[in-house]
């Protein structure tokens, strides 16, 4: 079974995975490294933690479509619907 929001989920993870931003601050189009401040290891926590609540297989090459909020669950809802 899928998250019926992605952009929840997606929210929901990124806090767990950099617990010092708070989610009434988060804007869609946040770069995520660049203005939330995630490093390599953040971003790879996250992505990796997409992978497990959607069961979806995120290869790197798709990393780039991850860099906002907004395009996060873009590509989520994407590759859900498929």
């Amino acid at each position: 079974m899928t998250p019926s929001d992605p952009r929840a989920v997606f929210i929901e993870e990124l806090i767990a995975v950099a617990p010092d931003l708070e989610a009434a601050t988060i804007d869609d189009n946040d770069h995520l490294q660049n203005e939330l401040g995630l490093d390599s290891m953040d971003f790879l926590r996250l992505v990796s933690a997409l992978h497990k609540r959607f069961d979806l297989p995120i290869p790197e090459s798709d990393y780039p479509r991850l860099a906002s909020p907004a395009k996060a669950v873009t590509y989520l809802v994407e590759k859900l619907a498929t």
